[in-house]
Parts: C-alpha cells; sequence; structure tokens
C-alpha cells in the first residue's frame, strides 16, 4: 500500500545541499518548509531552486511551504554566559537598552510597554521563566517580577499568553518574505501566530495583490486562534497544529485534546492539516527516536493528519536521511494495520453551491470502499475534488491529473493523493481509456483492478465534476 500521510522536512543546513535533499526525497518527504524565520534569503532562493531541480530530474512533485516568521518577539543581546534571574527579583524589559545585564533586557517588540497590563504574565525561552508584570510607563520600560527564575539568554523567543498584541500578524519583514516566495512560485505559505480569521483573508489579499497563487497554512499557535477556530478554518486553505508555542501560550496539557479537536474539523471541511513541532526531536542528535516520540506520530497519523512535519531534526539535525527513513516506516505501519483511519465519510450540505460536485465525490469515497477499487482517478483544475476526496480518508489510491502544472506540487501535501500533468482534453470516453493506459504501463493499476473516475462532462469545457464512472482494467 501506498503511504498516505505525506511528511514535511524543513529545509536548513543539514539538508539544503542538492545531494542531501535528493537522498531526502527519494526518502519520502513530499514537502520542502522552508523557514522564513533562519538563514539569508540567499540561502532560502537557493533551497527553493534545489527542490525544483531535484523535482524535474526525478519527475516528482515536492510541494514547497514557505513559513513567515510573523511577530515573534524576542529578547535582544544578553552575556553570552546568560544571566541568572532568581525568583522574586525584579526585571525589567527596556525597548531602548542595547545589552541586557542581571536587572534589564531589551525587548525587540516596541509596543510591548503599551500593549501589556499588570497582572499580566510574560513567558520566556519557551515558557521556562516566568515573570509577571507589576508596572509599565507605556513607552519603552516594563517592570516585571520573577515568578520561575532561570539563566535568560540571548535572542530568546517571548510568549504573551494573557496579552492582547496590538502588532499586525504580517510584519514589515514578513511582506518582504512573501514578495522573495510568491516570485519563486512556492505552493504554501505558512502564516505565523494567526489571531483572526481577518489576519488570514488579510494574507490572501496581499497574495492576490503580488499576483501570486500560493494556498495559505494558517498556523494555530495561539489561544485567540483556539477560540476562533471555526472562523479561521472557513477562511484557510489549510492549517498547521504548531504545538511548541501553543503549548506555551495555553496549559500544555490542553494540547493533545486540542489537536484532535483541530484534525477533527480540518477534516469535516476538506482542508487539510499539518501536526508540527517535536515530533522527533531526539533524532537531533541521536539515531533513533524516543518510544513516545514514534507513539506521537503514529498517533498524529491515527488522528487522520494530512502531514507530520519535522523541523530542526531535518534542518539542522545529525541524521536527516533517518528520521525520514524512520518516520516513514511508522506511518506505514499504522496506514496498514489500523483500518480505523480510513472512510471517514461526510454527507454532502444541500443547497450547497458545490452540492453536485460533493455528492460525486462522497458516492465515489462509497463506492470504492463496496466494490474495493484500486484507485479513484479525478481529473481536476482548481484542486477542489482532489480536497474533497482526499477528506474522506478512501483506501483506495487518489491519483490526480490536471493542465495545471502549479496545482501538482501543491496537492502533495494533501493526505493520500498522487499528481500528474495531463492535458489531452478530447472527449470523456478517450480521456479515460488514455489515462488507464497511462496507469497500467507505469505499474500503478494490474490486469482485473476496479477503478474509479470522476469528471466534468463535456470534459473540454473543465466546469465543475459532475460524472462518475466504474469500470475494470482490461
Amino acid at each position: 500500500m501506498d503511504r498516505k500521510t505525506k511528511i514535511i522536512a524543513t529545509i536548513g543546513p543539514a539538508s539544503a545541499s542538492l545531494e542531501v535533499l535528493r537522498k531526502l526525497i527519494l526518502q519520502g518527504v513530499n514537502v520542502a518548509r522552508i523557514n522564513f524565520s533562519h538563514g539569508s534569503e540567499q540561502d532560502n532562493v537557493q533551497a527553493i531552486k534545489n527542490v525544483r531541480k531535484i523535482n524535474t530530474e526525478l519527475s516528482v512533485h515536492t510541494s514547497i511551504l514557505a513559513d513567515l516568521q510573523g511577530p515573534k518577539i524576542r529578547i535582544g543581546a544578553m552575556p553570552e554566559a546568560g544571566v541568572d534571574l532568581k525568583n522574586g527579583a525584579k526585571f525589567t524589559l527596556d525597548t531602548t537598552v542595547e545589552e541586557g545585564n542581571v536587572n534589564t533586557a531589551k525587548i525587540s517588540y516596541l509596543n510591548l510597554p503599551k500593549d501589556v497590563k499588570p497582572g499580566e504574565r510574560i513567558l520566556l525561552d519557551d515558557g521556562k521563566i516566568i515573570l509577571e508584570v507589576t508596572q509599565t510607563n507605556k513607552t519603552n520600560q516594563v517592570t516585571t517580577k520573577v515568578i520561575a527564575g532561570g539563566v535568560l539568554y540571548s535572542r530568546k523567543g517571548v510568549n504573551l499568553p494573557n496579552t492582547v498584541i496590538s502588532t499586525p500578524s504580517l510584519t514589515e519583514k514578513d511582506r518582504h518574505d512573501l514578495k522573495v516566495a510568491l516570485e519563486n512560485k512556492v505552493d504554501w505559505i505558512g502564516l505565523s501566530f494567526v489571531r483572526s480569521a481577518k489576519d488570514v483573508i488579510e494574507l490572501k489579499e496581499e497574495i492576490k495583490l503580488l499576483n501570486g497563487s500560493a494556498k495559505v497554512i494558517a498556523k494555530i499557535e495561539k489561544p485567540e486562534a483556539v477560540n476562533s477556530l471555526n472562523e479561521i478554518l472557513e477562511v484557510t486553505d489549510g492549517v498547521m497544529v504548531a504545538r511548541g508555542d501553543l503549548g506555551v501560550e495555553i496549559p500544555l496539557e490542553s494540547v493533545p485534546i486540542i489537536q484532535k479537536e483541530i484534525v477533527k474539523k480540518a477534516l469535516k471541511l476538506a482542508k487539510p492539516v499539518i501536526i508540527a513541532t517535536q515530533m522527533m526531536e531526539s533524532m537531533i542528535n541521536s539515531i533513533t527516536p524516543t518510544r513516545a516520540e514514534v507513539n506521537d506520530v503514529a498517533n498524529a497519523v491515527m488522528d487522520g493528519a494530512d502531514a507530520v512535519m519535522l523541523s530542526a531534526e531535518t534542518s539542522v539535525g545529525d541524521n536527516p536521511i533517518e528520521v525520514i527513513d524512520i518516520m516513514a516506516r511508522i506511518i506505514n505501519e499504522v496506514e496498514t494495520n489500523y483500518s480505523n483511519l480510513f472512510n471517514q465519510e461526510a454527507f454532502p450540505t444541500e443547497n450547497h453551491a458545490r452540492f453536485i460536485t460533493d455528492s460525486v465525490c462522497f458516492n465515489a469515497c462509497r463506492l470504492a470502499k463496496r466494490v474495493q477499487a484500486k484507485a479513484i482517478i479525478t481529473m481536476t483544475h482548481s484542486g477542489y475534488t482532489a480536497f474533497k476526496i482526499s477528506s474522506q480518508r478512501p483506501k483506495s489510491s487518489i491519483f490526480v491529473f490536471s493542465s495545471n502544472r502549479n496545482l501538482l506540487s501543491c496537492l502533495s501535501l494533501v493526505w493520500g493523493v498522487k499528481t500528474f500533468y495531463y492535458n489531452k482534453m478530447v472527449s470523456t470516453d478517450n480521456t479515460i481509456a488514455d489515462i488507464k493506459i497511462f496507469l497500467s504501463k507505469n505499474g500503478l493499476v494490474s490486469k482485473g483492478d476496479l477503478i474509479i473516475n470522476t469528471a466534468s462532462m463535456p470534459i473540454e469545457e473543465a466546469g465543475k465534476t459532475n460524472m462518475l464512472k466504474l469500470s475494470e482494467i482490461d
């Protein structure tokens, strides 16, 4: 059985070379994530070019996800050895100082003194250090009391779980990075620290203004995003459960249930969902993962996630190839032996603009289960039927044929989907016959296999899907 759940690898110094990238893609990477929080613009553009070069060389459609940094707040420069903050001590965050000391640290977010209120908590270094605001001068200084101390080093991240921040979700850096990403025709844009549906809508408008075609992944990593999840899911193209910051900003014990809720809701709306952060963290340095990490990956697959994501494991880790191999093995094991993953029926909504297409997709999946079809084959220009069929998690292979080249790599992030370029739209019967021959020649189907085709009739008009055909491979 082909692996259905997709693997996303973050590209960095350990994996950006053509040689390593080629090995990663051959090992099973479906999506290359370019993290614009790190690396120079030149490095990131070169990584995109390297993925494209390998795609051409191997005739594959590896997707590219450009992840924007968003309004990430950091501590400024500190003494090299760090400073030890003691419980109960007074500590000041200042937007104007150059280098911090045991009493003060520079904060990168200029509006912090205006946004915070006494009693609110400020978390440093993934929540390892907890401060409580005692007062603010509303201009450049916030005075805090250390609630949970520790050693504070330069450039550590800052989280504000209780504070409503006034900065827009797209910073000036993000706007520049977005322009670079779209010029290089990436498939997906990851939007960090989403707070509301408005943030996603603004990014989509920006993409449109720049004549881009990339789809948007809303990263759920703030309490506000969890509270606005339904509205965000309506407007985004996909979501990422970004468990790092999410687990700092909300009680960490709440994350597993929220993860399951997000996957469930995204599946219902046919929106791809990615599970990210610390999936195989120990493999940054170790050749094997912990048993807990194996369980974590397996549970994400059992929940029905479209993709599981690696960050430092492949960007700076010692074992980028091995981590992909082990992750693929875990996914294969779950998909082979966990039958509850498959056949998630979603009844079409009546009076919906896509009711006819949704009904065809629903019945294609139901019929595929009934007759144990080898494959469901769809022709699409927008990708809608691919998302819809995938969301119902059929056991059959999902083969997508499209004349829209941009779509081919975009769909590599979507569960179970395998894409092919096809532009010979003569007639429905000719196209179906032609595709059968192609699949047989490439060993994707065998004599006697049952296959299901969905398409629009007449096919040359490339309209909405309105036809379903069951046939046998001769």
